[in-house]
């Protein structure tokens, strides 16, 4: 696609993502879905906290309004909230102004159906068709919507997440950092609800300092914090706080893979794990494999990307899948990645199981990983080279289930990356280094 990617319409605000972007979106959308249902299309709009989301909630809200839609604002609140609104309340669709874990100035319109998935394709490429003037939509003075302080939506989603856990948190001190995100004014409330002593930081955003030095993406805020405190557990989130890490009593990193690990084996002891499947991809450590297959625990491999896992589990209803970034679904739940739902969940089973938070995953043995981006003339011709592929093949023969080395190509760049996991980091460089002479030798 043109403008959409794997995480909806993203880019530099007021260069490669403008007003007018955002306008045309909502003229369609609003349109759409007024002429598929036969009356005014009925939607919800949230944002994160960059100062540029409060341009584009304007410029769809107008474009949604001159179609004829209703609009529901939430206005600062998560990507995970708006699927969960969306669906719970029965709204046609729903869209959330974020790019996520990205600096400020960049932004992204992500558009959500009203099950709470992605939308589907073939709506985004009409979308793209009447930004590029392909197609044309009609306007009228009769069909003009308005736009609703949707408060209680908010109020909606922390309730149902309160709902979640099965045990209360007093006694427990937790550490959150909010990225100065969506998470800012959510986070702590559902905490505090649930009877935990926080300890919050990065929760005074100001336009500008989102995911900077804070949040899941500089998690050594947090584990100063939690060491700092001797609190029991820490939880970072991103931007539009879709994603979790966390930081146990020790303040080591619980990372995606391990939060997958502590979640499907919970699941499995209470019989809950769909067909003792967890949905992983490929970017997973070959550790979070060999510790799921010692606890009869299945994997279901997907490429990089959270809506092949979103795909997979709800093709097939598995009950967990993620991404070691942190990104995790629990399906019982959510029909997208939640980081305070994901932190909830954590924070219920440290209960339940009257532990530390690091007795948790402590079967789970990561190998050391690194990862090489080579630039490369064309990434296509290495990547579909029989002599590369044959050598990596040879490799993973030679490494035997002790380490492994993962090829891929960037999809955006001229790149391949060269991801090795073995015994130590000094294999990881050198099997590196190996695989890097071979591709320029042999691969272009």
């Amino acid at each position: 696609m043109k403008y959409f990617g794997t995480d909806g319409f993203r880019g530099r605000a007021n260069d490669s993502l403008r007003v007018e972007h955002a306008l045309k979106i909502g003229q369609f959308l609003g349109w759409y879905y007024g002429a598929r249902i036969g009356q005014k299309a009925r939607c919800v709009i949230g944002k994160d906290t960059r100062r540029s989301s409060y341009m584009f909630e304007y410029g769809l809200s107008a474009g949604l309004t001159s179609a004829g839609a209703e609009v529901n604002l939430l206005h600062v609140t998560t990507t995970p909230s708006v699927s969960y609104i969306v669906k719970s309340e029965k709204f046609d669709f729903g869209i959330m102004i974020t790019a996520s874990h990205n600096p400020y100035h960049d932004n992204g319109i992500k558009v959500i159906n009203r099950d709470g998935y992605k939308m589907e394709e073939e709506v985004l490429a009409q979308i793209e068709e009447y930004i590029d003037g392909k197609l044309t939509i009609p306007f009228s003075s009769d069909n003009v919507g308005r736009c609703t302080d949707y408060f209680q939506g908010r109020n909606k989603y922390i309730s149902y997440l309160a709902s979640v856990p099965l045990h209360s948190l007093r006694g427990y001190r937790i550490g959150l950092d909010c990225a100065n995100g969506s998470a800012f004014n959510i986070a702590k409330t559902v905490f505090d609800m649930l009877g935990a002593e926080t300890y919050v930081i990065s929760n005074t955003p100001n336009g500008t300092n989102i995911n900077v030095e804070c949040g899941s993406t500089h998690i050594e805020a947090l584990q100063k914090l939690v060491r700092g405190n001797q609190l029991d557990a820490g939880f970072a989130f991103d931007g539009d706080a879709d994603r979790c890490f966390c930081v146990d009593e020790n303040g080591n990193v619980v990372d995606g893979d391990a939060i997958m690990y502590i979640g499907a084996c919970y699941l499995k002891e209470r019989g809950g794990l769909v067909d003792d499947t967890v949905v992983v991809t490929v970017m997973s450590n070959l550790g979070l494999f060999n510790a799921l297959k010692e606890k009869g625990i299945k994997t279901v491999i997907t490429p990089v990307g959270d809506k092949y896992i979103s795909q997979e589990i709800k093709d097939h209803g598995y009950s967990i899948g993620g991404e070691q970034s942190g990104h995790v679904i629990f399906d019982k739940y959510a029909t997208t990645g939640d980081g305070i739902l994901t932190a909830i969940i954590m924070a219920d089973i440290l209960v339940e199981k009257k532990c530390v938070f690091s007795h948790l995953a402590r079967d789970l043995k990561i190998l050391p990983q690194k990862l090489k981006n080579l630039s490369v003339p064309d990434k296509d011709a290495v990547m579909n080279n029989p002599a590369v592929v044959e050598f990596a093949e040879k490799l993973n023969e030679k490494l035997d289930g002790s380490g492994r080395l993962l090829l891929r190509k960037s999809g955006t760049e001229p790149v391949v990356r060269i991801m090795v996991e073995a015994a130590t980091l000094e294999e990881c460089d050198r099997y590196i280094a190996e695989t890097e002479k071979f591709i320029l030798e042999n691969g272009v």
